[in-house]
């Protein structure tokens, strides 16, 4: 049952809302709801003075006439991820008398977008805080963007000669540029070629564990992970490395677990197994400097602080606080030096700071357009049954058997119409009392202590399908290909009491294209709950938590495109305490195409050929067929998604 349901004679409040939805649980103390009802962000937590209404940046974008679906990055945010993330590690670092530094790099593949990468690089310059890559095109970008001497830049991947060429090119500059050796025939050819060029390298070894992460990103640890080296291959490498006499080249250990782990004490085996296996190659007589601990920071997608493959179980602290105590540990036990800590940390830098707003379009009922049942001389026996069911309703039935007889009713409805004893319109008028029926149960049942559990699934049978101007597989291709929770807000009205319950489908031709798993009162439902909205003023709906890997994984299904984004900065002294900074405009249909190998302007000219040929058979008009020359020109060369405005 929705809240709505119930509790409908008590007051709803600014709690309430946040009870269902649960945005300060998943908000990451980046988003909450306002006393208006709206969603506020807080673009810094930690001095949360500067407030801005999701309202009011709806508002300006409106203003600006740019079309929704938007992205919408909030800077900031992403600035205090950057910021949050090294000031922890220093600060532990120097409450366990650690003789190591934290020397982080944000892997570039959770989110491309320059204008991302270059908002951490800059927010990272203090910490020198670097970048990763994991192919030729991402290190082609990173060299010419982590230009901080001081900071590493982390070499991923499988690599062939000319990605090691360009590595020791960034070595050359004077760079930090560190080759991560994950298969050995890596390391055979970057020693030919580094002698080639006389250039010295620095090697990092990928070990594979014995510790496994959890979640669903388990199956990339372990010994049938599909990176690294296992403990034989590491030594046979470091001795290769000693008789080449390049025993100094060797200046990383790095591992990998998994993404997303939501449970702490995979962390912890992960960092004592990879402690112990740095101590050793010290011992050998390696003089390594890091350990790379590899990503794997979760975030609280569904708020449940839990180990579910959506959520974690540790905060951001916890998380530093048992690397850097769990690596002083076996470094003093072993009696070697402490080494400095690298992170790779993309999703719980990027995740917050962006989110989708789409508006809702149109709604889809269950029960359809409703028809007029009333009594006819020659009316079947099913459809009598069923409007004398829907005429003598009341409290003092048995709601458990009405709901076994409508149902009944209607099943033996269907099989009449196959078997043509009952014509179209009996059938509709059948469905039509069928769902009064229905709804009136489930009024019934909405403050029961004990519900049926046939009748609760009326819930989402009853629920409407809301469309958005959206698509699922350009936009959040994780809720749809891992089945991914991403949180599913109303941006207005959450201060009055949800009306009625819904799932999502967006404007794509496919039938996947949807959302029906949202995060309700800390757990997972199949349905949304909706405040009151009117069908004359645009309402929108934000999917959050976007940030990492939807904004660079979505596909061109139905040839719909990346989105309209506005980029948005905090600032204080405006009456809104923001202010939109860039505007960055959408796939055209032209882009599209051209994408896929069709050329626009040949397309145009066809077209007005066709046209033209209609007007010179006096089919068509002259003004006429300009102005659908001038149509079919302007189509293509606008936005892909709907136009709500027209």
């Amino acid at each position: 049952m929705t809240q709505s349901d119930k509790q409908p004679e008590k007051t709803w409040t600014i709690e309430d809302a946040e009870r269902v939805y649960g945005v300060s649980s998943w908000g990451g103390g980046y988003f909450e709801i306002g006393e208006n009802g709206n969603i506020h962000v807080i673009p810094e937590p930690r001095m949360n003075d500067v407030r801005i209404d999701m309202k009011a940046v709806i508002d300006e974008i409106r203003e600006e006439n740019i079309q929704f679906p938007v992205v919408v990055r909030f800077h900031d945010v992403l600035r205090s991820q950057v910021i949050t993330l090294n000031e922890t590690f220093r600060e532990i670092i120097s409450e366990a008398s650690y003789q190591g530094k934290y020397r982080g790099v944000y892997p570039i593949k959770v989110n491309q977008m320059r204008e991302v990468v270059e908002e951490i690089v800059d927010a990272g310059q203090p910490y020198d805080y670097g970048l990763e890559a994991g192919s030729k095109p991402e290190l082609l970008a990173v060299l010419a963007m982590n230009t901080n001497l001081n900071a590493l830049t982390i070499l991923n991947g499988y690599k062939d000669e000319e990605f090691l060429k360009l590595a020791l090119l960034g070595r050359k500059l004077g760079r930090k540029v560190v080759v991560v050796i994950e298969k050995f025939s890596e390391l055979t050819m970057l020693i030919k070629v580094s002698k080639q060029l006389d250039i010295a390298p620095i090697i990092g070894l990928r070990a594979k564990m014995q510790s496994k992460g959890q979640g669903r990103w388990q199956g990339s640890s372990g010994e049938r992970a599909k990176f690294g080296l296992n403990v034989s291959e590491i030594i046979k490498a470091a001795r290769l490395l000693e008789k080449e006499g390049m025993s100094d080249t060797l200046k990383l250990l790095h591992f990998h677990i998994g993404s997303q782990l939501p449970e702490i004490r995979a962390i912890k085996d992960a960092v004592n197994e990879s402690a112990r296996i740095y101590a050793e190659l010290v011992k050998m007589g390696f003089a390594l400097e890091y350990v790379d601990v590899g990503g794997g920071l979760g975030i609280d997608y569904d708020g449940s602080k839990s180990t579910a493959d959506s959520s974690r179980n540790y905060s951001v602290r916890e998380y530093v606080a048992d690397v850097v105590y769990g690596m002083r540990e076996v470094c003093d036990l072993e009696g070697v030096p402490h080494p400095n800590i690298v992170t790779e940390s993309g999703r719980a830098i990027t995740a917050h700071h962006s989110c989708v707003i789409t508006e809702v379009v149109g709604e889809i009922k269950p029960d359809g357009a409703q028809i007029d049942t009333a009594a006819g001389e020659d009316d079947h026996i099913l459809l009598k049954n069923m409007r004398d069911l829907a005429d003598h309703l009341s409290g003092e039935l048995n709601f458990q058997e009405v709901y076994n007889d409508a149902t009944q009713y209607k099943e033996q409805a269907s099989d009449a119409f196959k078997l043509r004893v009952i014509g179209l319109e009996e059938l509709g008028k059948i469905e039509t009392l069928y769902w009064q029926i229905m709804r009136k149960v489930k009024h019934f049942y909405r403050n029961a202590d004990f519900v049926p559990e046939e009748v609760q699934s009326l819930d989402f049978s009853l629920s409407s399908q809301y469309l958005c101007n959206f698509s699922i597989f350009q936009s959040a291709v994780d809720s749809w290909a891992i089945d991914q929770i991403l949180p599913v807000v109303p941006i207005t009205n959450l201060h009055t009491p949800p009306v009625n319950d819904g799932s999502l489908v967006d404007i794509t031709c496919d039938s996947d294209g949807k959302i029906d798993k949202f995060v309700i009162e800390h757990a997972i439902d199949h349905v949304l709950p909706m405040p009151a909205f009117s069908k004359d003023e645009p309402f929108y709906l934000g999917l959050f938590l976007t940030g990492a890997y939807q904004d660079v994984m979505g596909d061109m299904h139905n040839l719909f495109g990346r989105l309209n984004e506005v980029h948005i900065f905090s600032y204080d002294d405006d009456p809104q305490d923001f202010y939109i900074e860039e505007f960055v405009k959408g796939s055209s249909v032209e882009h599209v195409l051209s994408v896929m190998q069709y050329h626009p302007s040949s397309m145009a000219i066809d077209i007005k050929k066709y046209i033209d040929k209609e007007v010179a058979a006096g089919n068509i008009k002259p003004r006429e067929g300009v102005k659908w020359t001038d149509f079919y020109e302007h189509c293509l060369a606008g936005y892909t998604y709907l136009n709500t405005e027209s």
